[in-house]
């Protein structure tokens, strides 16, 4: 039983591997109720969830799981010690927390970017996140660890892509690495720098007072003997008139 377990376990995770890019290590995102049902059926989620899906694993949850437990009180204390030993991942809910099956939904928007699995015994929860292509569903069922099997919805957007019609997250961020790589769009940073301008001052060139003309003594002593060269004549030609009229 055990084997078999495994052997689909496999089988679903090679496919969510293949054609959403989830790898190692598997990010598990647990809820309040997958924590109790994992302390009722005496589970060891550290030891036996490693084993089960054959590779790293890390546990995490959210600030809003974490305060959902501690508001349902002491039925949950032993659930909420569990979560408390997880990594919190951020959540967009900074001011006000929401619940944590609406949490976790938000955590797997836009194509579960992320890869995070959903790990939850809520079945309204569990209704949501099949209908969001490319995210990981596990529940525990008879005191064991499963991982269901991809969703019909899951399943149409796969075969979507391979139409043609689609383009996955996945494929999307390996086209952006691989231009990035080549030189075809500029990082961020690059981006960055070239908006900012640095604050520049006044041109120095136009801060310089205009400066006087100065004249060469040698032109201005040759322009004074022109204008008296122009004064003799003037004289030299009223002499000469004057004698002429005497004549006559």
């Amino acid at each position: 039983m055990k084997i078999t377990r495994q052997k689909h376990a496999k089988k679903h995770l090679g496919f969510f591997r293949n054609n959403f890019g989830v790898r190692e290590p598997y990010q598990i995102l647990l809820d309040g109720t997958f924590c109790q049902a994992a302390l009722r059926g005496r589970i060891q989620l550290r030891e036996q969830l490693p084993r089960y899906l054959m590779g790293e694993t890390q546990l995490c949850t959210t600030r809003c799981v974490l305060k959902e437990l501690e508001t349902l009180g002491k039925d949950l204390y032993g659930a909420k010690l569990i979560a408390q030993k997880c990594q919190v991942r951020n959540c967009p809910h900074f001011k006000n927390a929401v619940s944590g099956s609406e949490c976790l939904l938000a955590m797997v928007e836009e194509g579960n970017p992320h890869h995070y699995f959903v790990a939850t015994q809520d079945q309204n929860l569990s209704m949501k996140v099949k209908k969001k292509p490319g995210v990981p569903l596990m529940f525990i069922i008879q005191n064991t660890i499963v991982l269901d099997k991809p969703s019909p919805k899951t399943v149409a957007f796969v075969k979507a892509i391979e139409s043609g019609q689609l383009v996955s997250v996945h494929e999307k961020q390996s086209i952006k690495q691989l231009k990035e790589e080549q030189g075809l769009v500029k990082n961020q940073e690059q981006r960055r720098r070239k908006k900012r301008k640095k604050i520049s001052g006044p041109n120095p060139l136009s801060c310089l007072k205009k400066k006087k003309k100065t004249q060469d003594p040698e032109s201005s002593a040759s322009e004074k003997k022109r204008k008296r060269k122009r004064i003799r004549n003037r004289s030299t030609s009223k002499v000469l008139s004057e004698k002429q009229n005497n004549n006559e």
